[in-house]
């Protein structure tokens, strides 16, 4: 298989859906008796489990030493072993803690559960055990209730006779279907120490609720400088947690400065942060002095949800300096300086944390503006295939892969598989979904924080990623595909494995979705007040911001650069390999047009006689009846649609090398891709990019130039710019008015088709007089210095 079909996404064939065997597990003793095929996890393989829920313990002996217990318990299945945490000096101690074995792996037809008592200095103290065989353990299906635990009596480690204590257990076979599969400990994680435990499991995280947060600073009042000489020159400076913006100085030296200038925050509820606003006059171009001072709680501004008017309010400033020592004198101040502003938390925005290529949600904040929603998005994440090998372990390179979905509000991460380069999830996940046109996106990474020596400090590396875009599936249809994980490094593309998914988009209201296609996709607030430009990427980095330390914070956090490489952190900065793909891109989007000038200038020529003529007879009947001419065009555009539906892409597109110019990249560009920000090369290499950049820029520059040229010329046909030109073309303007008066329409047209078809002994390879003419028109490119 060459490279090329190894970047492409390729159909499988899974065994989807829950199906459980005759006599349930082992062949007998199960309470399933007959082929059961349930719905709830029917986009993922089906994984057997034993579960083993760990509750409590009762009347333990003490040591009869120490007069004291430590328990705890061990869970032991063949070679794998599961310990609960251990308490002290507790004889009735409470764990409640589940233990997962994959079916796959069991090696043994008995369960053993140990209840020990820990001791510090020697081997621990063996208290008791409980014996399972495995051909007795229920199977148990959702929705039926979770098993109930029952008190089970220690025996001594032959087995043969009671001991003191009692340990309350349940034991059943499950499948990941099971409420208690997230919140396992999963016997092939083992090996995992400390708090990496809890990196290991599946979780579902929760996106902050972002508000825009606007601010006018309208004016101040009596605003003093130590410098009393000369009034100050004034500005403000409002800073919420991290993020700082200043209006600008007023330009007169007053003590009463006015400026009316809108400041955009993000920020996320609950509200932690508050708004401190200073008050700074300007000593000198490289100093700054503040002359007052204020911090305002977030829940002081209202929320508005549309574009209403917001009442402005007067704020006294703390005077800068009187602080805790100097309380007293602050009674001594017959006046203080005021801030008059107007704020208010916007709910009719949808806060943007991601690119607007490949938003996931379309939402207003406001939850009271939300509509119903359209579809239900399903994704099993099944498993990973032929994954690079991304650290060292014992001698050897391994990876923990786990995989991230987001999609609107919620994030999900499957449990990490550990040292597998083959890892199976089956992991089944449920969105609603408000608007078609919006995009999943699922990443694959290793996990850097397991607790070992390797994770000191680590990060999770990325592996891959995928993007589906809901709009490109057919509703209600079952997708199996085997995604490539590529990632652009150094040294070119590089295939990291395959990500194997099912997917179905199910429709709810077929009639709100048709709906939508005719509706903004943005909420309307984004149409009538919208932002600039410079507004929307400064305002999304803060939301990523935002977000990143939110999720970092979760328990366990989803880290810093999953959430950036998820939400594609970089994807604004400077790259020569994508600025050629979009070239190329609009070079594609003209090759119609091209093809069908190229069509034209042969039927013109008369290299196919045959065609020519049927052009002209075409021609004549459309001119015949112009009537038809609308008609016959909606009509071809029809049978085109028609004839391509039988070639019609069958599965979403995926990520295209060839399309990216990842294959054919220049080493130095990509090496320039991968700079740090701002960079980190020596002199000589930067002055050789920043050569090639402007050679670049340049042939740009040149193009819309030309554009700006050809737009103005025609603007100078009337402007008497060149009064001869103006001149002359009003004058034409005038006889072709009173002919096309005269003429019928069907004449000009049929004349004019006529002489643009004519057979090239009547053409001259000179240009045209009118292109001449055109060509002589000025342009404002005279007055560019």
């Amino acid at each position: 298989m060459g490279a090329e079909d190894d970047y492409k996404a390729k159909e499988t064939k899974p065994q989807l859906g829950e199906r459980w065997p005759h006599g349930g597990f082992r062949g007998g003793g199960g309470w399933i008796s007959s082929d059961r095929v349930t719905s709830t996890y029917d986009l993922v393989e089906q994984m057997h489990f034993l579960y083993v829920r760990v509750v409590k313990a009762r009347d333990l002996p003490p040591n009869p030493v120490t007069g004291s217990c430590d328990p705890y318990v061990e869970v032991k299945l063949g070679n794998y072993k599961g310990k609960t945490k251990h308490f002290d000096k507790k004889v009735n101690p409470e764990w409640k803690q589940v233990f997962a074995f994959s079916k796959e792996k069991i090696q043994s037809s008995i369960l053993e559960v140990f209840v020990r008592d820990k001791d510090m200095v020697q081997r621990d103290d063996y208290l008791g055990k409980v014996v399972f065989d495995m051909n007795e353990v229920p199977t148990r299906v959702p929705p039926d209730s979770p098993l109930a635990p029952q008190w089970y009596r220690l025996v001594d480690r032959r087995g043969e006779s009671k001991v003191r204590g009692e340990v309350m257990l349940a034991v059943w076979m499950g499948t990941q279907a099971d409420e208690a599969f997230s919140e396992a400990w999963h016997a092939d994680a083992a090996s995992v120490q400390g708090e990496g435990v809890h990196s290991v499991r599946s979780k579902v995280y929760v996106s902050p609720k972002l508000w825009y947060l606007r601010v006018n600073i309208i004016e101040a009042q009596d605003v003093e400088s130590q410098d009393k000489s000369q009034p100050p020159q004034v500005f403000v400076k409002s800073q919420v947690g991290k993020q700082v913006l200043k209006t600008k100085v007023c330009q007169t030296r007053t003590t009463n400065p006015f400026w009316n200038e809108d400041l955009l925050f993000v920020v996320a509820e609950p509200f932690e942060e508050q708004l401190v606003l200073t008050i700074e006059c300007k000593v000198d171009p490289s100093k700054d002095e503040i002359a007052g001072r204020i911090v305002l709680p977030l829940n002081t501004f209202e929320k508005r949800l549309d574009h209403r008017a917001v009442h402005s309010r007067w704020f006294n400033l703390e005077r800068f300096g009187f602080g805790v020592l100097e309380g007293d004198r602050r009674n001594e101040l017959k006046f203080s300086t005021r801030i008059h502003l107007r704020g208010c938390l916007e709910g009719g925005y949808h806060v943007l944390d991601e690119s607007t290529m490949y938003i996931s949600d379309q939402r207003p904040t406001a939850r009271q503006l939300w509509k119903q929603p359209v579809g239900i998005l399903e994704v099993g994440i099944l498993s990973a295939q032929g994954l690079v090998p991304m650290k060292p372990k014992d001698g050897r390179k391994t990876t923990d892969a786990y995989c991230v979905a987001k999609y609107g509000l919620k994030w999900v991460r499957t449990r990490t598989i550990l040292d597998s380069l083959s890892p199976k999830w089956n992991e089944q996940y449920t969105w609603e979904v408000y608007d078609p046109c919006t995009v999943i996106t699922l990443g694959v990474f290793d996990n850097g924080h397991l607790g070992g020596e390797n994770s000191a400090g680590g990060k999770d590396s990325r592996i891959g990623k995928v993007r589906i875009r809901l709009s490109t599936l057919e509703t209600d249809r079952i997708y199996t595909m085997s995604y490539p994980l590529l990632v652009l490094q150094p040294s070119g593309v590089k295939k990291m494995g395959e990500l194997q998914l099912a997917f179905r988009f199910t429709c709810l209201s077929l009639a709100n979705i048709i709906y939508l296609y005719g509706h903004p996709l943005l909420p309307k607030m984004h149409y009538l007040h919208p932002f600039t430009v410079n507004q929307v990427d400064s305002l999304r980095y803060q939301a990523m911001n935002i977000v990143a330390v939110r999720l970092g914070r979760a328990e366990p956090p989803l880290h810093k650069e999953v959430v950036e490489y998820m939400l594609d952190v970089d994807s604004h900065m400077w790259s020569m390999r994508r600025s050629k793909a979009n070239f190329f891109r609009i070079v594609s989007l003209f090759s119609g047009v091209i093809s069908m000038s190229k069509w034209l200038e042969e039927v013109c020529k008369w290299k196919n006689p045959i065609t020519t003529m049927l052009v002209h007879v075409l021609f004549c009947i459309l001119i015949c009846y112009p009537e038809l001419i609308l008609p016959t065009t909606f009509l071809y555009m029809f049978l085109i649609g028609i004839w391509n539906y039988r070639s019609r892409p069958r599965q979403p597109p995926h990520m295209d090398t060839k399309l990216s110019w990842a294959e054919a990249v220049n080493p130095d560009e990509l090496d320039e891709e991968f700079d740090t920000f701002p960079t980190s090369k020596a002199e000589n290499i930067v002055k050789m990019r920043y050569d090639r950049l402007r050679s670049v820029s340049g042939r740009i520059q040149t193009v819309i130039g030309d554009m700006a040229t050809q737009g103005e010329r025609l603007q100078s046909l009337l402007s008497w710019r060149d009064p001869r030109a103006t001149s002359l073309f009003v004058v034409f303007c005038l006889i072709t008015a009173v002919i096309l008066y005269v003429t019928p329409f069907k004449i000009i047209a049929l004349v004019a088709g006529l002489v643009y078809l004519r057979h090239p002994r009547f053409r001259s390879k000179m240009p045209s007089p009118p292109i001449n003419f055109f060509r002589r028109l000025p342009a404002r490119a005279d007055s560019m210095l």
